[in-house]
């Protein structure tokens, strides 16, 4: 069974990593040459072989008292797996600065700021105040706890247990964590945190700030345990993305972006669109919501067996965690319905290879960017 996230090629040390979309397979006795390739063009019998296989696999679903027990029990799940797995499972994800340049420091987000604060100059939302310039923090804002876990820290006590949810509260503009930070970056499902640390360690601007919450409160007591955890510019918390009765940590329209990394996918298709809507009004006018995640057809599709379908495209692995398969399509009106516009929205079709077992592994993910328009009602 494919494990719940894809591994990429690793990058050459020293060279500087190309943006998917452009290494071509032009002649197929090089396949072995490289460990992956871009955009490879499927044949129709490849496709057609790939349908009759979800065909296949569709026809005989899982009873339904199951599929409650991997429902209501979905934390206990993934809390198992992060035991067994830890940090060891997955790799650091340092292609994230290629493929979504929104999340490195650059003159592009200096840009974006001063575009921004040029565009809201008259909009800023009432009850909230104007953001304080760069690096401005009040002493008692910038206290960081010397408990490892940071549950003693100078913020209202939204987590103060990485076993408890969110108590619903309303979040006044000057209490929440990293009130002060200019540049704020949400990540949904950031499990062990391999998206986190790198953002923290690539991303020196001192107004950023970095928020990451999971279902599972084992993958966060791992993040906040983490050497690489600094309370002073994260806040990592147990957050149910699917739970309309809890508060995120931070006001409507507070974030610059949202990151979404094969963490939809694990959603009940019929809840997505309301997790959506929820994350959709957290980001400021102009913000942005960054999604990679599983396609349809992807090799860890076609691997199910009979008896591991839930619903149309929708899998539990052996595990007990689940997987939905999208299509660009289905991406789109997700977003959109959420009041955001395309920026991106692209299929990356890639030819994995195994070098030393001469194996090929064809997978297929999406890769999406949409933006919350400056004059929004969305939300």
């Amino acid at each position: 069974m494919a494990g719940p996230y894809p591994e990429r090629a690793p990058a050459v040390v020293g060279a500087k990593r190309q943006q998917f979309g452009s290494r071509f397979l032009n002649d197929p006795a090089r396949v072995f040459h490289h460990n992956a390739w871009d955009n490879v063009e499927w044949s129709e019998e490849q496709a057609a072989a790939a349908e009759r296989k979800v065909r296949e696999n569709s026809t005989q679903r899982v009873c339904q008292e199951k599929q409650v027990d991997y429902e209501v029990n979905a934390h206990k799940y993934w809390n198992e797996f992060y035991k067994i797995h830890e940090n060891r499972f997955f790799k650091d994800r340092h292609w994230l600065f290629t493929e979504f340049p929104e999340l490195a420091p650059s003159a592009d987000q200096n840009d974006f700021n001063d575009w921004l604060s040029e565009n809201k100059r008259s909009e800023v939302p009432e009850g909230r105040s104007k953001e304080d310039g760069p690096g401005l923090k009040t002493e008692e804002q910038h206290m960081c706890s010397s408990d490892s876990l940071g549950h003693k820290t100078q913020m209202p006590p939204v987590e103060g247990d990485v076993t408890q949810k969110l108590s619903r509260l309303e979040i006044c503009a000057d209490e929440f964590p990293g009130s002060s930070a200019t540049y704020r970056i949400l990540e949904v499902g950031c499990g062990v945190g391999n998206t986190v640390f790198p953002i923290l360690q690539t991303n020196n601007d001192p107004g950023l700030f970095v928020y990451c919450c999971d279902f599972s409160s084992t993958a966060v007591e791992l993040v906040q345990t983490d050497s690489a955890y600094d309370p002073c510019r994260c806040f990592a918390f147990v957050h149910d993305l699917c739970d309309e009765d809890t508060s995120y940590p931070v006001p409507g329209e507070s974030l610059d972006i949202i990151i979404l990394i094969f963490v939809l996918s694990a959603v009940v298709p019929d809840k997505m669109q309301k997790a959506i809507n929820r994350l959709s009004r957290l980001l400021k006018p102009g913000g942005m919501m960054l999604l990679r995640d599983y396609g349809r057809y992807d090799m860890a599709q076609l691997r199910f067996k009979k008896g591991q379908c839930l619903s149309e495209n929708f899998y539990v692995r052996g595990d007990g965690t689940r997987v939905y398969f999208f299509t660009q399509e289905e991406l789109d009106t997700l977003f959109t319905t959420a009041g955001l516009e395309k920026v991106q929205n692209l299929v990356d079709r890639r030819l994995q290879v195994n070098r030393g077992k001469q194996l090929t592994m064809y997978r297929v993910w999406i890769q999406c960017k949409y933006r919350k328009p400056l004059l929004s009602g969305a939300g």
